[in-house]
C-alpha cells in the first residue's frame, strides 16, 4: 500500500474516531435539558402548592376569639406550633390534639371548643398544619402532646381534612374524635374509643358520606349528629364554599360539643 493510501487511511480513521463520541454528547444534552425541564416543573408546582396554601385561608371571627382569650375559665397560649386551650384551673387528665380543616386558621376552632375547656376540663391542642393543609404534616402526635406535659390520655382528632389526618394518627393516641369527618383507611380492627360528631346540615362531609365510611370505624364506634350544624359551624370562621346554611347558633353548638364530648371523655379507661 502506498503511503498516500495510508494518509488517507488514518485520516478516515482519525475522522471516525472524532465522530463516534458525537451521538453520546448529543444525548447527554438531551437528557440534561429534560431532567432540567422536569426539574423547573416540579419548581413551578412546589411554588404554586405555596401559594395556593397561603391563599383563602379562612381565618377565625375576632369577637368569638376575643371572648375565649378574655374567658376567666380558660388559659389561652398561641405558639408557632399549636393554640393551646388549658383550664385555667390546670391542664387535667386528658388531652385532645384537634387538627384543623384544609386552609381553616387554627385559632378558628379556639370558639366552638371552648365549653369542652372550660366545663369538660379537657386541655385542646389545635395543630397548626405545614401549609395550611393536613396532609403536609407530617409530624408525630408526639410534637404535639409534648407541648402539654403531665396529661394522662389524650384524644386524638380534627375537623374534615383534619379528621381524616387523626386517623392516621390515632394508633399513637387513647382513643379518636372525628369532627364533621371520616376516615380514608381502615380502623375497625382497633380497639380504641371513636366518637363521630356530625352536622345534620353539613354540605361538605355530609351525613350520607359519613355513614358510607361508617364501616371503616370500630363496631362499638359512638356515631352522633348535631342538629342544625353545617360544616362551618364547627369552627368559628365565616360561611364555607359549598356548605349549606347551619340553623344553630355558636353558643348552641358549643354547648352542644361539650355535651357530647363530657360522657365520652368520663369514659375513657384510665
Amino acid at each position: 500500500m502506498s503511503s498516500g493510501s495510508s494518509d488517507r487511511a488514518a485520516d478516515e480513521s482519525s475522522e471516525s474516531s472524532d465522530a463516534a463520541p458525537r451521538p453520546r454528547r448529543r444525548w447527554r444534552r438531551v437528557l440534561a435539558w429534560a431532567l432540567g425541564s422536569i426539574g423547573v416543573l416540579l419548581l413551578l408546582a412546589v411554588g404554586g402548592l405555596v401559594v395556593w396554601s397561603q391563599v383563602g385561608v379562612m381565618q377565625a371571627e375576632a369577637g368569638p376569639l376575643a371572648e375565649v382569650q378574655s374567658d376567666p375559665g380558660i388559659r389561652f397560649t398561641d405558639t408557632s406550633t399549636a393554640v393551646i386551650l388549658e383550664p385555667s384551673d390546670g391542664p387535667g387528665e386528658v388531652g385532645l390534639v384537634y387538627i384543623p380543616g384544609a386552609k381553616v386558621e387554627a385559632a378558628a376552632y379556639a370558639a366552638t371548643m371552648a365549653d369542652v375547656v372550660a366545663e369538660d376540663g379537657v386541655t385542646v391542642v389545635i395543630t397548626k398544619p405545614w401549609l395550611n393543609l393536613a396532609f403536609f404534616d407530617l409530624r408525630p402526635l408526639s410534637s404535639f402532646t409534648d407541648l402539654v406535659p403531665g396529661i394522662d390520655e389524650w384524644i386524638v382528632g380534627g375537623h374534615s381534612l383534619g379528621g381524616v389526618r387523626a386517623c392516621q394518627l390515632a394508633g399513637d393516641a387513647d382513643a379518636l374524635a372525628l369532627f364533621a369527618s371520616y376516615c380514608a383507611g381502615d380502623v375497625s380492627d382497633s380497639d380504641l374509643p371513636v366518637i363521630s360528631i356530625a352536622g345534620s346540615e353539613d354540605g361538605l362531609s355530609t351525613p350520607e358520606k359519613i355513614a358510607e365510611a361508617r364501616p371503616l370505624l370500630p363496631e362499638d364506634a359512638l356515631m352522633t349528629e348535631i342538629e342544625g350544624a353545617n360544616h362551618a359551624a364547627f369552627g368559628a370562621y365565616g360561611p364555607q364554599a359549598g356548605d349549606n346554611e347551619a340553623s344553630i347558633t355558636l353558643p348552641e353548638m358549643r354547648s352542644e360539643l361539650a355535651g357530647l364530648l363530657a360522657p365520652f371523655v368520663d369514659a375513657l379507661p384510665r
